[in-house]
């Protein structure tokens, strides 16, 4: 599944609009001058407003991708991309990609 390569400038948050931050920066790798991310890290959730128990089971704390790029590598290890399904801890909502940059395209 091809799709824009995540970078450091990429906006990404979890469905209840919390803003995600990448743990895995790649800094030797860079996508219009900011460092490549990659998949095996997890993303920060800061600012999630989904109530905690007992009300529900929120609020989103990390997040992660569950699939990346296959052909294309940083240090033999898959990056993250646009068009990949993440999923947002504990709730379970989606990590959803904002904005990102539109430069390079990978699969």
């Amino acid at each position: 599944m091809p799709g824009f390569l995540l970078s450091q400038g990429s906006r990404v948050s979890c469905a209840h609009q919390g803003s995600a931050t990448p743990t895995a920066a790649f800094p030797r790798v860079t996508v219009g001058g900011q460092a490549v991310i990659l998949l095996s890290g997890p993303w920060s959730i800061a600012g999630c407003p989904f109530p905690p128990p007992p009300t529900s089971n929120g609020p989103c704390v990390t997040g992660t991708f569950t699939s990346g790029t296959v052909r294309v590598t940083a240090s033999k290890q898959p990056l993250a991309i646009q068009a990949a399904p993440g999923t947002c801890v504990p709730t379970g909502v989606p990590l959803l990609v904002m904005q990102t940059q539109t430069r390079v395209r990978a699969s």
